[in-house]
């Protein structure tokens, strides 16, 4: 039966994020039980893509990256994909009204990431917008439900609030990035004058974009409000920890929340909702 596969292809998107992201998968348990399908068949889209670029070494990354954009878009006028991850996506697309342009900005960027290894100003912002800002627009359209007027209205907080994550990621991966795979997202940067003075530059952008962010938070339904509000939390205390450490040791270690931390934050943020703190 039909939906059997159905069921399978979002449990598959589902597996891919919690094997992925602690932080994300906790902070969807918290969305109503309706989103929370929808926004795992987007992490698990996302996911796949990137693991295309990043992991797939040995392999003909743009051919298959490639190929997964193209089985994207047949998946979605087909209403239909063998492709268990593909399936799941195209039909919270075709549901939720996701615009093929968003996808497109998402695969663009993560072409960037196949042979670009230094950005320019306006690259970098290419590839936040593709990366990190669209990929904020489709959740923002599963969260608002067909409410384009809405939709519109909070359009640039969670942009906003998808480039600050994705910017403290990059500090977060700069050894990795750096090291591993060459790269270095941040514009007009040389990773041999990386010092204080750059790094507070970073983390002053990475702050308005948090800052604003923030009111879209507040402004969201509450089927959905407080699972973003966990991601925000995390993010907080990750970019927190960033900002205490040493630029040259962010070139030496990834930081990250151990999951006991993580699990005392989520309680702690749950109790200030209860209480409406939020």
């Amino acid at each position: 039966m039909k939906k059997i596969y159905d069921h399978l292809s979002y449990k598959l998107s589902k597996e891919i994020t919690v094997k992925y992201t602690t932080s994300f998968a906790i902070g969807i348990r918290f969305l109503s039980e309706e989103l929370r399908n929808p926004i795992y068949a987007i992490y698990g889209f996302v996911r796949v893509a990137d693991e295309i670029v990043d992991s797939f070494h040995g392999f003909d990354k743009e051919q298959l990256l490639n190929d997964f954009e193209k089985d994207c878009f047949k998946a979605i006028d087909d209403g239909i994909s063998t492709n268990p991850v593909l399936h799941a996506y195209q039909e919270v697309v075709r549901k939720f009204g996701i615009e093929r342009e968003l996808i497109t900005l998402f695969i663009r960027s993560m072409r960037m990431d196949l042979g670009k290894k230094k950005y320019t100003e306006q690259e970098y912002k290419d590839y936040i917008l593709g990366s990190a800002e669209v990929v904020g627009l489709m959740c923002l359209r599963v969260f608002l439900n067909g409410d384009e007027k809405e939709y519109q209205r909070l359009k640039p907080s969670a942009m906003a609030l998808g480039s600050a994550f994705q910017k403290i990621n990059f500090l977060r991966d700069l050894k990795a990035d750096v090291r591993d795979l060459g790269r270095v997202y941040f514009p007009n940067i040389d990773i041999s004058s990386w010092n204080e003075e750059v790094k507070k530059d970073v983390e002053s952008d990475i702050q308005k974009d948090f800052d604003f962010g923030f009111e879209g938070i507040k402004q969201l339904p509450k089927e959905s409000r407080f699972g973003v509000y966990l991601a925000y939390i995390y993010y907080t205390r990750l970019f927190k920890k960033v900002k205490n450490t040493p630029a040259h040791v962010i070139l030496e270690e990834r930081l990250r929340i151990p999951d006991p931390k993580k699990y005392a934050l989520f309680f702690q943020s749950y109790v200030r909702h209860q209480v409406n703190i939020l």
